[in-house]
């Protein structure tokens, strides 16, 4: 099987590090992983043609029509599609056809680096095994759809200068089939450090395989 990384954008994210921790893991998982550092490849049928998993660390670029189409339409033909927090929610706003096959957009994250909890929700593979637990991170407030198959949520609480989010309860991690393929999207992911958590790296790589098609 074959797996793309697509990584760039903002450097504050730490695309290639944050990446870099899931090369070992995938080709342990029997991959081989190719790298590209330009979202023009999703504009090369060459390139995806023959990708089983996409997985993006791109946050605040823009898709052009010819490059939405191409990766949308690869995920629908049967491609899996995985990817955190900024990297994919926060990148491509204007690209709707992206934005519905991801599920969600990122629009604020009230605070800043504070603790919260991640409580598991979905009785699913992925989270298999996996109690709730607390993070010192962004706390994503988004826009998803309701048809997303959350398998975890946070809890806003209306501190940090936003009371209009007291109460609300919101996706942190999320699974939805597209066409025939798999698209696995978590909000956890702002550094390395982060995504080393044990319970956000298992639910990470958890939600890689299972876009695959591997669980």
């Amino acid at each position: 099987m074959k797996a793309l990384i697509v990584r760039g954008g903002w450097d504050g994210h730490q695309p290639v590090a944050c990446t870099e921790l899931f090369r070992a893991f995938l080709e342990k998982h029997g991959f081989a992983v190719q790298t590209a550092e330009t979202l023009e490849v999703y504009a090369d049928q060459s390139a995806l043609a023959d990708a089983d998993l996409i997985v993006q660390c791109w946050t605040r670029g823009r898709l052009t029509a010819e490059q939405e189409n191409g990766l949308v339409e690869r995920v629908r033909a049967g491609a899996g599609f995985a990817g955190w927090h900024g990297g994919v929610l926060a990148v491509g706003y204007e690209a709707s056809h992206y934005q519905y096959m991801v599920g969600g957009r990122f629009l604020n994250h009230p605070g800043g680096l504070i603790d919260y909890r991640v409580d598991i929700t979905g009785d699913h593979p992925i989270t298999a095994g996996l109690s709730s637990f607390d993070v010192h991170t962004e706390q994503y407030y988004c826009h998803v759809d309701p048809t997303l198959d959350v398998l975890a949520t946070t809890t806003f609480t209306g501190a940090h200068g936003a009371p209009e989010t007291a109460g609300a309860v919101m996706p942190v991690a999320w699974i939805r089939r597209f066409g025939a393929g798999r698209v696995f999207v978590s909000t956890l992911g702002h550094a390395p450090a982060d995504l080393e958590l044990p319970p956000t790296r298992t639910l990470t790589e958890r939600g890689l395989l299972w876009a695959a098609g591997r669980s």
